[in-house]
């Protein structure tokens, strides 16, 4: 008993410390937290800017061809920013470089009625794994929070056609454990050594339903899942979740992650809730892909990089960049796609960002 308290205690007071930093009231963040990833950005630009929609979730891909392919969330703009959980498609644009323009080409996933995305179908990550193209996607069944579910889509081409899976392909935990009420924004990977490996965000029903501290509701953490063929059965990873912030008090949360392999390092971006401050992105590296340590910051809010005009009242997220995506070259990142509200018909466009070499 006496081991257990003097480790409480231990954690408390680094807990402590790790709270008085980040809520320095000087503006400035810590030393060293201000990742090598970010300070390798360059703003390029907004991209997809649709009259009648917002447009959110920009993955893009590189084909054979050298053109770009992106696969986005929209929705009609008379839905207002709300319109994401259940009037959402996913559309597919195309352009001759990473900076634009993009051609819409056309929707790939719209809503299927009688299916778990027959309300709504978000998130897309796109991926080219063992010769085939996979774009992994949420879907709501009813359009409301508690109903989001992982799918996917695969295709031969990025010009598609695309076949999707008519069931989930990770359903929610059991009652009472961390992650029984969603399984969303999915993260995918190919482990070298083989499996499939599916990251995804959830929270507990109960604590999203009965918690909000700071306006927002529940806590948001990641888990993982293995899985020997890309298509599943997937088993969640016993000491699920391996992002879990909770512990730093405040409701701090994450969600959106993004993650590769370089160098024979696991790396991942996210974007922040609260542990720095709801502007920033979240970067982080592992060894193993399980545990990840203390962030970094991987990138800054709008006003960093940037001038726009004040944020119109109906857009309460303006000036931070969301769903962190990128496009690879020969291993390694070349350019990350976000998305941020704004732009010429304030809604949301996505926002492109070059990376330098090291």
């Amino acid at each position: 008993m006496k081991r257990n308290f003097s480790y409480g205690l231990l954690f408390l007071f680094w807990t402590t410390v790790i709270q008085a930093q980040l809520m320095d009231q000087s503006g400035n963040y810590p030393a060293g937290s201000v990742s090598s990833f970010a300070e390798r950005l360059e703003p390029v630009g907004r991209i997809l800017e649709e009259d009648d929609y917002y447009v959110w979730c920009c993955a893009p891909m590189m084909d054979d061809n050298d053109k770009v392919h992106v696969f986005y969330s929209r929705w009609k703009k008379q839905y207002g920013m709300g319109g994401w959980i259940g009037r959402c498609e996913i559309a597919h644009a195309v352009a001759d470089q990473p900076e634009g323009p993009y051609k819409y080409v056309s929707t790939v996933l719209a809503s299927r009625p009688g299916y778990f995305d027959s309300a709504t179908c978000h998130n897309p990550s796109i991926y080219n794994v063992d010769g085939r193209y996979w774009l992994f996607y949420m879907g709501t069944a009813d359009g409301k929070f508690g109903t989001k579910r992982i799918g996917y889509a695969v295709a031969d081409s990025p010009w598609g056609p695309w076949e999707r899976c008519d069931e989930p392909l990770l359903m929610p935990g059991n009652s009472g454990e961390w992650d029984d009420y969603i399984t969303t924004n999915p993260a995918f990977l190919k482990h070298p050594n083989g499996e499939y490996w599916l990251y995804y965000k959830s929270c507990n029903e109960y604590e999203y339903l009965n918690q909000r501290i700071n306006g927002i509701s529940g806590n948001r953490k990641y888990g993982v899942a293995f899985a020997d063929n890309i298509t599943g059965p997937y088993r969640r990873y016993e000491k699920n979740p391996v992002v879990d912030f909770s512990v730093y008090g405040e409701n701090r949360q994450v969600e959106d992650a993004y993650i590769w392999y370089e160098d024979g390092i696991f790396k991942m971006l996210m974007r922040d809730m609260g542990f720095y401050d709801h502007t920033v992105g979240l970067y982080f590296e592992s060894k193993d892909g399980l545990n990840w340590g203390t962030p970094q910051i991987g990138w800054f809010g709008a006003e960093h990089y940037f001038e726009q005009p004040p944020a119109p009242k109906h857009l309460t997220r303006y000036g931070r960049f969301e769903r962190p995506q990128l496009l690879m070259k020969d291993g390694k990142p070349a350019y990350l796609f976000c998305t941020t509200q704004g732009g010429k018909a304030e809604t949301a466009s996505g926002f492109v960002f070059r990376i330098k070499t090291e």
